[in-house]
This record gives C-alpha cells, structure tokens and sequence, in this order.
C-alpha cells in the first residue's frame, strides 16, 4: 500500500484554513496533513497550533511562491504520494479511494487529478484545472469543462478516467519518487502554469498523467490572484512562453514563439479597446522578462526529452474566438 501526504501551501489564509481544513481532516482517512507555510504575516500558525496541534506544520523562511514553496516543503514530506492542495479547496467523501487505485494498479501512471468544481456554483467546472489539462498547437492551455473563461456545466460528461496532458496545480497527486527526478517545481515561474511545465517535463520522461472523475473536489478559486488580476495575466504569458521554450524542438519552438508574440501582440491590443489597459502593459512586461530570461530557459532544454505529440487540438484561440466553440466535446471529437 502506498502511504499519502496531503501538503497544503498557505500564505496569510487564516480564513480559508478556518474554513476548508475541516473538510481535508475529516475525508482524509490515513493521510498525513501537512500546511506548509510561506512565510505568513497574518496568523495562520498561531491558528493551527491552536485549534489543530496534530497537523503538522512546515514554515518556510520566505514567501517564494507556488513553485519554490512546494520545493522547500516537501523535501521535509516523506510519502510515496503528493497531493498538493490549494488552501481554497473543499474535498468530499471518498475523494481519496479513486486516486490511490490509480497509482496502485498503474506503475507507469506519475500525476493524477480529481474533478474540480466551482464551489460558489457547484453544478459547473471551476476554472483551475476542471476535467483535465491539454494544450493546442501553439501551447496554449485548456481543459474538459473549460475553454478560456467559458465554464462548461457538469452533467456527468465527464465522469471518467482518462489520460490527460497536465494536472491542475490546485489539486495534484504526484509520485514523490518522480517530483525528486524532475527537480520539483521550476521556481522562475513563481506561480502560475508551473504545474503545466512540471507534468510537460513528465511527459517528456515517458510517464502518464491521469484524471479520475470519481473523485470530486470543490475549488474556490481566485483567492490568491483573480483570473481578471493583470499580475496573473503577466505570469500566465510569460510562463506559457517558458513552457514552449523549455519543452519542445528547437525549429517547432521558434516558430511557436513567433506565432504566440504575435497572438500575445493582437490580445493586448484586445485589451485596450476593452478599457483594461494594466493587462496591456502586464503583457508588455511578460514578454520583457521573457527576453531577459530566455538564455536561462534555453538551457534547461539540455535536460529534456521531447515527445513527439503534445497538443490535442490545433488552435484554440480560432476554435473558441472565431467559431464560437465553448466545451470540450465539441472541440475534440476522441
């Protein structure tokens, strides 16, 4: 039997631990429950020393974000399995059981999600992760249940188990065994899109990333940053750029590039005409840093094996904007 550690990463979310811990404590059976904290003004510690003494409890000695945060807590976790959990997450009954029969009966299987749903609005998709990841042709991210801001509601379309290309970062389970291989997280990334690099690396080492509909979670979202916040739009387009870079052929890579600079080019003007200037200069800003960084990022392609299909569809941009596609089934005909 493979034995379990539930890592919650938490930064000044006093409220939400008061709020969701008790659903992670009461569904979660044998698991170890961990908080692991980055560096928090507010008093989340104090709080769970006071009220939940058996949690065990990681501080770490910055706030380095989602990426640099699990890296520095889970060298301190000794697990077979991750599961990496957002602060905001309500789980359910029974959540646990449909994963870890995954991970037992399949070696090869690395990362695995659950459903997540909208927990203001039970009956749709939450944005972060909804019914699996996948990437187009140009890289760009999307899942079953959700097409950009398009939220698909849930009808027990999805209650599978299937391959998929990445795992939310809201709700992951990962082979501790393949975490250490892949070196963690890539912590330039900060937050955002870093469990996209993450699960694309292991797919590049030839191991398999699942969903399992049977295991249901309820995702608040945004409690960190806001899907509309520009700082969230600066690290998505940045990091989207470092995934591609990072990730595939060096030919297929450039012009993916030079298509998603134009593209990026086209949103942000996109925004001005929308009235949301801060997301036009954050765009202007993900590209800068972009530049700075892509000697750094070019490097670590050293360490990489590529595959050799990693998109599911060929433009969603086209699919969802110009044919007005809003759900996965009718994007991807299996």
């Amino acid at each position: 039997m493979l034995n379990l550690a539930v890592v919650i990463l938490n930064w000044n979310g006093e409220a939400l631990l008061e709020r969701y811990l008790p659903s992670v404590i009461e569904n979660s059976g044998e698991a170890d429950i961990y908080v692991a904290d980055n560096a928090s003004t507010d008093g989340s510690v104090a709080f769970l020393r006071r009220n939940y003494p058996k949690i065990k409890i990681i501080q770490n000695s910055t706030n380095g974000g989602f990426a640099k945060g699990y890296n520095d807590a889970l060298k301190e976790v000794d697990a077979d399995v991750y599961c990496l959990l957002n602060s905001d997450v309500e789980v359910t009954p029974n959540w646990l059981s449909p994963v870890m029969e995954i991970f037992e009966a399949n070696p090869d299987v690395a990362i695995v999600q659950p459903k997540i749903l909208d927990l203001l609005k039970p009956d749709h998709f939450e944005y972060a992760g909804a019914a699996g990841g996948f990437l187009d042709q140009l890289g760009y991210p999307f899942c079953r249940g959700r097409i950009f801001q398009s939220l698909e509601q849930d009808h027990g379309q999805y209650d599978d188990v299937k391959e998929i290309f990445w795992a939310t970062g809201a709700c992951m389970f990962i082979r501790k065994k393949v975490f250490d291989e892949l070196g963690g997280f890539d912590e330039d990334y900060f937050a955002h899109q870093e469990e996209v690099d993450l699960c694309w690396r292991a797919q590049n080492k030839g191991y398999k990333i699942f969903y399992v509909g049977r295991s249901q979670v309820l995702h608040l979202g945004g409690s960190t940053l806001s899907n509309m916040n520009p700082k969230k739009t600066y690290l998505n387009f940045r990091n989207s750029l470092f995934s591609i870079t990072k990730n595939l052929p060096r030919k297929k890579a450039l012009v993916i590039i030079l298509s998603r600079l134009l593209l990026d080019g086209i949103a942000a003007v996109r925004f001005i005409f929308q009235g949301k200037g801060r997301h036009c200069i954050a765009i202007l800003r993900a590209h800068l840093s972009y530049y700075r960084q892509f000697r750094k990022m070019y490097r670590k392609r050293e360490k990489s094996d590529f595959v050799i299909k990693y998109y599911k569809t060929k433009s969603i941009v086209l699919s969802h904007y110009v044919y007005k596609i809003g759900s996965f089934n009718e994007l991807v005909k299996d």
